[in-house]
């Protein structure tokens, strides 16, 4: 019996302490992702290559426009479903005439934000990229530039360019869930 009562008050005592440092990790990065700043509208980015996360309704929008203003020579959209082509996720690239779709690269394989990283890099290499554009949401940059920048070369310079997600505020539960992603990504990635 005491030997049981020391194993439990042994495993209650960890899981207290690995439930605070989440708590304060926690909110660490509740402070870091909820101060960003929308850049697409303050910022003009300019580098040689345009990387954009998918996942919400203005990233991609946001890349055209950057590729037709000519403020980046290339873009990649990370994490295309694999069945999609690329009037499946921009139908209003006509409107665009002047862009070649050559400049456009999907990539498929991706499925997490780790895997955007990982995937991308190579493209960019083969691509001859000095610098790259990233396009996310405010809500997704703070993790998504640390795992760039963790996973890229530090002579890559990485722009952030984040833009509206669903909604300019975005919901409790949706920061909560960026929140813990970060933590995961701070545990066990970085």
């Amino acid at each position: 019996m005491k030997k049981r009562t020391l194993v439990l008050g042994t495993v209650l005592s960890v899981t207290a302490a690995a439930s605070v440092a989440v708590l304060i990790l926690s909110y660490g990065n509740l402070k870091e992702i909820t101060k960003f700043p929308v850049t697409a509208w303050i910022e003009d980015h300019q580098a040689d290559c345009a990387i954009v996360l998918t996942g919400g309704p203005n990233r991609i929008f946001d890349a055209f426009e950057q590729l037709y203003l000519k403020r980046v020579k290339k873009v990649i959209i990370s994490g295309v479903n694999p069945a999609a082509e690329l009037r499946d996720i921009f139908p209003q690239k006509s409107f665009y005439g002047s862009l070649d779709e050559g400049d456009i690269i999907l990539e498929k394989r991706s499925l997490t934000t780790y895997g955007n990283a990982q995937q991308t890099l190579p493209l960019v290499e083969a691509l001859n990229c000095k610098d790259v554009v990233l396009i996310t949401s405010k809500l997704h940059m703070y993790r998504a530039y640390k795992t760039f920048r963790n996973h890229f070369p530090k002579d890559i310079p990485i722009y952030k360019r984040s833009t509206v997600g669903r909604r300019y505020v975005p919901h409790w539960s949706r920061v909560g869930a960026e929140t813990l992603k970060s933590v995961f990504y701070d545990l066990w990635f970085f």
